[in-house]
């Protein structure tokens, strides 16, 4: 066979194999947020409130009743309304908010940078803290330093999230005042700068406004360093137990008998033979503090998705609960194929 046509053969079969991988990878996508679809109908349509009288009052006429009850599609069978549903969603549309009377697109739009900000911040905190106090851990089996931070691993297993921001907000914020209070900012610096993506520390970052930065910080850094408090006992925890089993491995010893030092031993053999198990437990950690802090959210009174969704869910708005479900359950979606493809490029054997 020509040189030239062999090359032509072997990059067309490397080409259909990336098209295999990319149409499977989409199509796993695909088939998993039409899974998150029905589930989030089922909801909507098994829960004790009737959408019909969340729309008109429980003191609307029989007529107004039927009219908007046929307007929502309520008359046509379940699988029509699901087809209705997905193809709404596929369009971006959420339907209308009951307690604001706006699109739910916009208000997820408007609240979820701030989940993402304070989320972001908490995983970035207890990853470095989490992982190199398990490496520690492990590295130092039994001793008082393995000890504190099982200690600490397990209460962040223990402390309910409430009460720690309680605790919080008394003590450095109403007692010592190192940081600021409930919200995101103070009512006076709000709309001093152009909202660009949401998120308050870069927006004040790229308008130049420090002093916005500053207040903004000192607002987040608390629920922040709660979040990331959790994250680094979850991290912390499953860091040592991975470091454990693969100081324990022969080939550790094997390298230890060669006189490599025990710093080359810890970091440069075992911990870059778990960094592949790492990956998918942050990625874990990160979406449910991007799911789970409906309870620092509503105590710091942060004007995220979790304390939309807490509303909403009070305001009987179910439009707006299945949206911010939706979203959730969107983001636990991504950041799992995120975390699939960095374990296929840093493992070969994955590929």
């Amino acid at each position: 066979m020509p040189l030239a046509t062999y090359g032509w053969s072997r990059t067309r079969a490397k080409a259909l194999k990336s098209a295999s991988v990319i149409s499977g990878f989409l199509i796993t996508i695909a088939a998993t947020f039409l899974g998150l679809l029905a589930i989030t109908f089922i909801i909507g349509r098994v829960v004790p409130i009737d959408p019909v009288l969340a729309v008109v009052g429980d003191r609307a006429p029989q007529a107004v009743y039927e009219a908007v009850r046929l307007e929502m599609g309520l008359d046509n069978p379940l699988i029509v309304q699901f087809a209705h549903y997905v193809w709404d969603v596929v369009r971006g549309d959420l339907g209308m908010a009951v307690s604001t009377q706006r699109p739910v697109i916009e208000e997820l739009g408007r609240v979820f940078p701030a989940t993402l900000e304070m989320a972001t911040l908490g995983i970035l905190i207890g990853v470095l803290v989490g992982v190199p106090a398990g490496v520690t851990a492990a590295a130092h089996q039994g001793s008082w330093r393995d000890q504190v931070i099982r200690v600490l691993g397990l209460a962040g297993y223990a402390i309910p999230a409430f009460w720690l921001g309680l605790v919080g907000l008394a003590l450095f914020y109403a007692h010592l005042r190192w940081v600021g209070g409930p919200g995101r900012l103070n009512l006076f610096l709000e709309g001093m700068v152009p909202t660009r993506t949401g998120m308050l520390l870069i927006d004040s970052a790229l308008a130049g406004n420090w002093a916005v930065f500053k207040n903004a910080f000192s607002h987040i850094i608390l629920p922040a360093l709660i979040l990331g408090f959790f994250s680094m006992a979850y991290i912390a925890r499953m860091t040592r137990s991975f470091m454990l089993e693969q100081l324990s491995q022969e080939y550790i010893t094997t390298a230890r008998v060669k006189g490599a030092p025990e710093r080359v031993v810890v970091w440069g053999h075992a911990f870059k033979a778990i960094r592949v198990q790492l990956i998918t437990v942050i990625g874990l950690s990160y979406a449910q503090l991007l799911e789970g802090s409906v309870m620092i959210e509503t105590v710091f009174s942060w004007p995220g998705i979790g304390n939309y969704l807490t509303s909403a869910l009070f305001n009987a708005d179910m439009n707006a609960v299945l949206g911010a479900t939706l979203v959730i359950g969107a983001v636990f979606i991504g950041v799992n194929k995120v975390s699939d493809m960095l374990y296929r490029l840093l493992d070969p054997r994955a590929r």
